[in-house]
C-alpha cells in the first residue's frame, strides 16, 4: 500500500497535463491569464503586450512552443501571455476581451495592447522573426521577407549566414545591404525582388540589413558607406558595386547579362567648393554655427540626389539676397550627408533633399520649400516657431543629471543608484523619461538612493557613455556605492523601476529575483 500513493500521484498528474505539454517546452515567461483583473493589472504594468488567445489547450500547442523561443528573445522588451478560451474560468475573459473564435477554422488570436490599450491584431507571419521584429518595433515597417513578392530574394540574417552563402552558391550573385528606414531602398526593392524571380535558377538576388552595429565588419570590407549598397560577386569572389540605384528590375536582367564594373565619372565639382553665399557645414562645426547664427535654413544633401541638383540653384539665390540685406533675416547653410554622417544620423536623415530651420540653436519643423521666393517668405518670417520645450535636464526633477567630470563621485555616495544613459532625440527615451523621472521622485528623500541620468550625445559624456559599454539607447544600469552590478532589464514603467529599487533598498535579493523572472 505504501507504494500506490506515489503511482496513483504520477497518474494523476499524467491525467491533468495535456500530453503535448508533458513533451513540449513552454517557457516560464509566458504568462497563463483566466482572470479579467489580473489581465487588466497586466496591461496598465506593461506597456508592449502580445497575447495568444486559442479555443483550446491543444489548439494553442504550436504556437506556444514558437512563443516561448520569442519570449526568451524579448526578455526585459516585451510580455507574452496565453488565455485559452475553451477554459470555463477564461469565457468570461474572453467575452469581455471581444475575442470571437466561433469560426470553424478559427483556432487562435495574436492580439497586441500598448501602454494599456489594444493596439493592433497581429497579421503578419507568425515565424520568430517576424514576431520578434514586431516586439521590438511595435509600430515598425515588417521584415522585406514579409513581402509574398520577395520570396526569391535570399534573405540573410547574420554574418555567419553571408559567409555560408557565399562559400556554397556557384551562381552569380547580387547583394543589396540595406537599411530598413531608407526611402531608397524602400523604392528599389520591389524592382530588386521581381528580377529575383526572373532571374530564379539563373542568379541569385540577396539582400541583408546592415544598419546594426554587429555588421560594421561587412560595412568596412565592402565600403558600403550609403544605403543601399549593391555588390556583385561571383564564386564567392566579390568583383565589383552595382550603382544604378534608379533601375527597375529589367535593368537589373539586362545587367546581369553581362556585368560591368561602374564606369568611372568625371568627378563633380564638390558644392562647397564652388563658392557662392550657401554655409557648409559639417560634424565639427554645425553646433556652433547654429549658436552664432539665430535664424538657420539648413539643407542636408547628397552629391548624388537629383532632386538636390534641382534645387540647388534656387537655394543659392536665396542665399545671395539674404547676404546682400542690410538687415539680414538670416542665412541658408547646407550639409553633405554623405560625409556628415553624425549629423544625418542625429537629425534622422533618411531621404534627399531634407529641409531643417534653426531658431536660436533650437530645431523647428519646416513645409515644403523648393523655390527661391518660398525659401526668403519663409525666413522672413518662419510662422513665428513656439518657444521650445525645456530639456529634461532643464525640468525641476528628483532625477540627477551627470556628466563625465561627477559621474564617478557622485555614485560614490549613494548605495543604490539607477543610471539612464539616453539621447535626446531616441523616441524610446522619450516615452520612458516620464515613467523614470515618476520612480525618481518616490525616493527623493531616501538619501541612499538615486536616479540618475547621462546624456550620451553630449560631448563631455561621450567617453563616458563607451566606457560604460553603452550600445543603444535608452541603457539602464545599476551601481552600487559607484561599482557596475548589473544591467536593468526589466518592464521601463514607474512600477518597474520602483519595485526594482524597493528590492534593493530591503535587501530582499531572493524576491528581486522572482521579479526578474516575472517579468
Amino acid at each position: 500500500m505504501a507504494r500506490a500513493g506515489p503511482a496513483w500521484l504520477l497518474l494523476a498528474i499524467w491525467v491533468v497535463l495535456p500530453s503535448w505539454l508533458s513533451s513540449a517546452k513552454v517557457s516560464s515567461l509566458i504568462e497563463r491569464i483566466s482572470d479579467p483583473k489580473d489581465l487588466k493589472k497586466l496591461l496598465r504594468t506593461r506597456n508592449n503586450v502580445l497575447v495568444l488567445y486559442s479555443k483550446s489547450e491543444a489548439a494553442a500547442e504550436n504556437h506556444l512552443r514558437l512563443l516561448s523561443t520569442v519570449a526568451q528573445a524579448v526578455k526585459g522588451q516585451g510580455t507574452i501571455c496565453w488565455v485559452d478560451c475553451g477554459d470555463a474560468e477564461s469565457r468570461k475573459l474572453c467575452k469581455k476581451m471581444k475575442v470571437d473564435l466561433s469560426p470553424k477554422d478559427k483556432k487562435v488570436e495574436l492580439f497586441h495592447y500598448q501602454d494599456g490599450a489594444f493596439h493592433t491584431e497581429y497579421n503578419r507571419a507568425v515565424t520568430f522573426k517576424s514576431i520578434v521584429a514586431f516586439l521590438k518595433d511595435p509600430k515598425g515597417p515588417p521584415l522585406w521577407e514579409e513581402d509574398p513578392g520577395a520570396k526569391d530574394v535570399v534573405h540573410i540574417d547574420s554574418e555567419k549566414d553571408f559567409r555560408r552563402l557565399l562559400k556554397k552558391d556557384e551562381k552569380p550573385l547580387l547583394v543589396m545591404f540595406y537599411a530598413p528606414w531608407c526611402s531608397m531602398c524602400k523604392r528599389m526593392m520591389p524592382h530588386f525582388q521581381k528580377a529575383a524571380t526572373q532571374l530564379r535558377g539563373r542568379a541569385v538576388l540577396a539582400g541583408m540589413n546592415v544598419h546594426a552595429s554587429e555588421f560594421e565588419n561587412i560595412k568596412e570590407e565592402y565600403s558600403v558607406r550609403g544605403y543601399p549598397t549593391i555588390c556583385y560577386f561571383e564564386k564567392g569572389r566579390f568583383l565589383f558595386q552595382y550603382d544604378n540605384y534608379g533601375s527597375t528590375a529589367e535593368d537589373i536582367v539586362e545587367w546581369l547579362k553581362n556585368p560591368q564594373p561602374p564606369q568611372p565619372q568625371v568627378p563633380e565639382t564638390p558644392w562647397a567648393d564652388e563658392g557662392g553665399s550657401v554655409y557648409h557645414l559639417t560634424d565639427e562645426d554645425f553646433d556652433q554655427f547654429v549658436k552664432e547664427h539665430s535664424s538657420v535654413l539648413v539643407m542636408f544633401h547628397a552629391p548624388w540626389c537629383g532632386h538636390c541638383k534641382k534645387m540647388k540653384p534656387e537655394f543659392e539665390k536665396a542665399a545671395e539676397a539674404l547676404h546682400g540685406e542690410a538687415d539680414s533675416s538670416g542665412v541658408l547653410a547646407a550639409v553633405d550627408a554623405t560625409v556628415n554622417k553624425a549629423l544625418a544620423e542625429r537629425f534622422h536623415i533618411s531621404e534627399f533633399p531634407t529641409l531643417k530651420y534653426f531658431k536660436n540653436g533650437e530645431k523647428h519643423a519646416v513645409p515644403v520649400l523648393r523655390t527661391k521666393k518660398k525659401f526668403l517668405e519663409w525666413m522672413q518670417n518662419p510662422e513665428a516657431p513656439p518657444p521650445p520645450e525645456p530639456t529634461w535636464e532643464e525640468q525641476q526633477t528628483s532625477v540627477l543629471h551627470l556628466v563625465g567630470d561627477n559621474f564617478r563621485e557622485t555614485l560614490k555616495k549613494k548605495k543604490h543608484t539607477l543610471v539612464m544613459f539616453y539621447a535626446p532625440w531616441c523616441p524610446h527615451c522619450k516615452k520612458v523619461i516620464p515613467h523614470f523621472t515618476a520612480a525618481a521622485a518616490v525616493f527623493k528623500d531616501d538619501r541612499k538612493i538615486a536616479c540618475a541620468a547621462v546624456d550620451c550625445v553630449k560631448d563631455k559624456n561621450q567617453d563616458l557613455c563607451q566606457q560604460e559599454a553603452v550600445k543603444g539607447y535608452p541603457t539602464f544600469h545599476y551601481y552600487h556605492y559607484g561599482k557596475f552590478t548589473e544591467k536593468y532589464d526589466s518592464d521601463r514603467t514607474e512600477l518597474g523601476f520602483t519595485n526594482y529599487i524597493r528590492a534593493l533598498r530591503e535587501g530582499d535579493h531572493e524576491r528581486l529575483g522572482k521579479k526578474k523572472e516575472e517579468l
